[in-house]
């Protein structure tokens, strides 16, 4: 199956995808990873006002073949969590790149999103 990826938006190794909107930092899964755990059952997100730091978990998706956790792609302070796919984890499924984001993180440093894939590096990790 050929995936498409916004331009904009910046990967870690572990699927998890970043992109700039104003000074904040959205967070969420690709389609790719989110075709790969099938049917999604449950979201596990922390709350607002916690820290997350990159390449570390927090929070996880299960579905009904797994339960994967979520890595963070950058340090940060997560201003606004998605509870909408916390209520419906298939909005997560339907939209992964849009109405299914998962976190706003206001970056520790915004440069560490340079050291994330861009749409094509990441293209070419999955179809390989």
């Amino acid at each position: 199956m050929a995936f498409s990826f916004p331009d904009h938006f910046r990967f870690a190794d572990t699927h998890e995808y970043a992109f700039l909107d104003k000074e904040l930092v959205r967070v969420g899964i690709s389609a790719f990873a989110v075709d790969q755990l099938g049917d999604i059952v449950f979201v596990d997100l922390p709350d607002v006002g916690e820290l997350v730091q990159k390449g570390k978990p927090f929070g996880s998706v299960e579905s009904v073949k797994a339960v994967e956790d979520l890595h963070a792609p950058i340090n940060g302070e997560i201003v606004q969590r998605n509870d909408a796919v916390l209520s419906d984890p298939e909005e997560l499924q339907n939209d992964p790149h849009g109405e299914g984001w998962l976190l706003i993180v206001r970056p520790e440093n915004i440069n560490d999103l340079d050291g994330l894939m861009d749409t094509s590096s990441y293209s070419q990790k999955i179809s390989t």
